[in-house]
């Protein structure tokens, strides 16, 4: 199996399209890009991470993160689909970060300690980076209904080879193809939007609470 550090055919150029992406975003600040709309908000779910640890959907709130699904029996799309999510990580602009989170579609085969040697054979060690797995049904649900993606258990198993935005609320915001650069392009530029909204909202809260204590004193 392939580090993180061997590039799969292409890789190469992925590189140097999400560089451009990271750039033109440093150099506009991020400005112009209207967040994604919201399109699905997906259920609660508990799963179990690489580490042995319960990751529940809670533990995601608060800021955005992308999806992406896998089974690390397969030997042509997962591989890519892991190397672009890690090319993703490399690529953001300083000050502008996610959290990621690979599903498996494969829970039988795929337990946490098979999952946690996946990672380490890619040299992945970002905390933030979740590899996730735990009851079939569950997660086929996840899937199917929450992310609204398809996985049929056909040998090998086919499913989605799309990335999934996240909001720090648990709503979708956008589907991307993991290998069309421009599609990653079109998701640094979802994520900054969304990341500087929450900033925005933020910052509006915390001058509401300021200027209602100032009044609070004025009284």
């Amino acid at each position: 199996m392939a580090g993180a550090g061997a590039s799969p055919s292409g890789a190469g150029l992925m590189a140097i399209l999400l560089a451009v992406a990271s750039l033109s975003w440093a150099c506009s600040g991020g400005v112009g890009h209207e967040p994604p709309p919201e399109l699905f908000a997906l259920p609660d779910f508990a799963l179990v991470n690489r580490d042995g640890s319960t990751v529940e959907s809670a533990d995601l709130d608060g800021s955005p993160w992308v999806a992406n699904f896998i089974f690390t029996r397969c030997a042509l799309y997962c591989p890519r689909s892991t190397s672009r999510m890690a090319h993703l990580g490399r690529a953001l602009p300083s000050g502008l970060s996610v959290a990621r989170v690979s599903f498996t579609v494969d829970p039988a085969f795929d337990t946490h300690e098979v999952l946690s040697a996946y990672a380490d054979a890619y040299g992945i060690d970002d905390p933030e980076w979740r590899f996730l797995t735990g009851d079939a049904e569950a997660l086929r649900t996840l899937i199917f209904e929450g992310f609204r993606l398809p996985v049929e258990d056909t040998e090998p198993i086919l499913h989605s080879n799309r990335f999934v935005l996240v909001d720090g609320n648990g709503t979708i915001r956008g589907y991307y193809e993991a290998t069309d650069g421009a599609e990653l392009e079109r998701l640094i530029a979802d994520l900054a939007a969304l990341q500087m909204a929450r900033g925005h909202n933020t910052q509006s809260r915390a001058e509401d609470s300021a200027l209602g204590e100032r009044h609070e004193r004025s009284r």
